[in-house]
């Protein structure tokens, strides 16, 4: 070796060095507890995965008792044959019991599913209602097995979501600890229920952190793996859904169709999302005019789902055997066209209606009858250069649900394992793309953070936007006992101005008023009713303001690169 080489090889040698010292003390101070949390990963991603379980078993008991099939792939086909009165009794009965357990065990009788744990996670810490959530997960229960047409993940997610906040409660965990955990356990709440662990994953990071730290990500796979295993030990290493051959693509050729049921499936999600939130607004608008009980609502939207049930008896429940149909082409034109076109109006009217269960399976099976549809018509058109119908099926079915979730990456994971059927990756990429780009841009970005919106939640802005609301003005401002706090005459002057703030409110109330006003500090007043006059509680200065709100951004902004 030649004297100038040895210098370098010192150095690295010394940098090699360096770093396994450094290695070895932070493995000295965090190893402990990294191997600690991971354990409590797996913990929580097993009770995740069997909660996920006993909730599907739970559905099934369900369906034998009152439909006479444990096999949500044949559960139609003998919902046909029942009476007519028996196929309108079971929702109606379903939706009465759905509507007293939201009436006695919520605030506002409305069923917590995925939304909400987008919003704990990004605003409580990483946790959820514990009461409401499990009143929840009953009535979704209720309404699945008993005629609703939901799907089973965002109860599921929600309930994993209650076991996670459960336990960081008991650990006293901190925001980013909690934020992980519930990452953890809606991880493998997803793979349990559908057997797709990369999905699962995905999801989690995607879908409710919204972000892809790296030190979320060794412990949300461990859980993912753990809920994934418990799936394979109740029912094996089965698909949810079976191809029937594998599909072949005319590649380039086809990918202009490829692109236009993208855009078409775009549109269709939005169609469903607006459906879903029309019918919400009319439910409440006809609820407040009528004076019914809310209690009583559940029970007129299964009603109308049974109604419907009576001619169309594939709207009941999550929608697998149509889906399972579409998938393997045994359906012809019109029947997709129409059955997809009535899954939209039946998901409407059971989330009009508050049922409760999730939109991920209805969007599976609107987005597969619609690419069923728009493959007919393709290789109609130009036979000779089309592939297989049921191709079309499948891209479509990733589609609309990437569009619905406003999560191509991860539905595109569980599309394919949820078929087994990884060939077929360009022409389910290309469908994704194309309509997550249009479906996004008809709602804010997916359909559940268009349901934080339509609550004033704002998260589809960004931390930039909701990290204003989760600064309350008392917490920050100074009393009137304080030496830093103006005047009482100068604050009344400002009031008489109409520059103030109510103390109860947030920074998200206060920001604009500062930037109206140019004003240094804003009078914080207790304002609680017309009758009485307002309270003096002291000043809200927009430097404290300023530095608590960029302290979070730097929090957040600190947590997402981690």
């Amino acid at each position: 070796m030649s004297k100038n080489t040895r210098p370098f090889w010192a150095g690295q040698y010394d940098a090699i060095c360096k770093d396994l010292t450094v290695a070895w003390k932070s493995f000295r101070q965090k190893g402990a507890y990294q191997i600690r949390f991971w354990f409590l990963a797996l913990l929580i991603g097993t009770a995740a995965g069997f909660a996920a379980l006993l909730f599907r078993k739970g559905i099934e008991a369900l369906q034998i008792l009152f439909y006479g099939t444990d096999d949500a792939n044949n559960l139609h086909t003998l919902a046909g044959s029942l009476p007519w009165y028996w196929l309108v009794a079971v929702p109606v009965m379903g939706g009465l019991a759905v509507g007293l357990i939201l009436h006695f065990f919520t605030e506002d009788g409305r069923v917590r599913a995925v939304a909400d744990v987008i919003e704990g996670a990004a605003m409580y810490q990483g946790r959820v209602e514990r009461r409401a959530g499990v009143a929840s997960a009953v009535a979704s229960l209720i309404t699945l097995g008993m005629g609703g047409s939901s799907g089973r993940e965002g109860p599921v997610v929600h309930i994993a979501a209650t076991i996670s906040s459960w336990v960081s409660e008991r650990i006293h965990a901190s925001g980013l600890t909690g934020r992980d955990l519930l990452g953890c356990a809606v991880a493998a709440a997803v793979s349990a229920s559908f057997n797709a662990p990369i999905a699962g994953a995905l999801f989690s990071l995607e879908v409710v952190l919204r972000h892809f730290a790296v030190h979320a990500f060794a412990p949300i796979a461990i859980a993912s793996v753990a809920g994934t295993v418990i799936n394979r030990m109740a029912f094996g290493d089965v698909t949810e859904f079976v191809l029937p051959v594998a599909s072949n693509l005319q590649f380039y050729v086809e990918l202009p169709a490829y692109l236009m049921l993208g855009l078409v499936c775009g549109l269709l999600a939005a169609i469903l999302m607006r459906a879903v939130f029309l019918a919400e607004d009319l439910g409440n608008h006809l609820q407040a005019r009528s004076g019914i009980p809310r209690w009583i609502r559940p029970a007129i939207s299964g009603g109308m789902l049974g109604v419907l049930a009576i001619w169309f008896p594939h709207i009941i429940g999550v929608g697998y055997e149509t889906t399972s149909r579409a998938l393997t082409g045994e359906l012809v034109l019109h029947e997709a066209f129409v059955f997809a076109a009535l899954k939209v109006v039946a998901v409407a009217i059971t989330f009009g209606g508050r049922m409760g269960g999730g939109i991920f399976s209805p969007a599976l099976m609107v987005g597969a009858l619609t690419g069923l549809s728009f493959g007919f018509v393709a290789t109609g058109v130009f036979p000779e250069v089309s592939g297989s119908v049921t191709l079309y099926a499948l891209a479509g079915m990733g589609a609309v649900a990437a569009a619905v979730l406003g999560a191509p990456i991860s539905t595109t994971m569980i599309v394919f394992e949820l078929t087994g059927d990884w060939q077929t990756g360009l022409a389910v990429m290309v469908a994704v793309s194309t309509s997550s780009a249009l479906g996004t841009r008809l709602v804010e970005r997916s359909f559940f953070l268009t349901q934080l919106e339509r609550r004033n939640v704002h998260l589809a802005r960004g931390p930039q936007a909701y990290l204003l609301a989760m600064f309350r003005v008392a917490s920050l401002m100074k009393p009137l006992e304080d030496r830093e706090c103006p005047e009482e005459d100068d604050l009344w002057e400002l009031v008489q101005n109409g520059v103030y703030v109510d103390g109860n409110s947030t920074l998200e109330a206060a920001m604009p008023v500062f930037e109206r006003s140019d004003a240094a500090y804003l009078p914080v007043l207790s304002i609680s009713s017309e009758d009485q006059p307002p309270e003096l509680w002291g000043a809200l200065w927009y430097v404290d303001a300023l530095k608590a709100y960029n302290r979070a951004l730097a929090a957040t902004a600190e947590e997402e690169h981690s």
